[in-house]
């Protein structure tokens, strides 16, 4: 239900015929996942991970004049339905 919430599609539901599919196996040895993947055409190694960055300057001058609160956020405009509704 996790992956349908971010995906929005039933991972376990074939996109051709609608049937249901079942998991059959959970490859956890690295060699085979390495060798899988390579014939795919997909990168083996994991993307580089970009250095931390600092605040956007605007967030450090409300902080030097004390009106920076963290914990505050804005209303949202509009309501947020959260449930899924397929």
């Amino acid at each position: 239900m996790l992956l349908a919430r971010i995906d929005e599609v039933f991972p376990l539901v074939c996109p051709r015929c609608g049937g249901e599919m079942r998991i059959i196996a959970f490859i956890t040895d690295a060699c085979a996942v390495r060798e899988i993947l390579s014939h795919l055409g997909e990168p083996t190694s994991p993307p580089p991970i970009a250095p931390a960055r600092g605040p956007p300057l605007w967030e450090m001058a409300d902080a030097e004049q004390g009106e920076f609160d963290p914990q505050a956020q804005p209303a949202p405009d509009y309501e947020f339905d959260q449930r899924i509704a397929w």
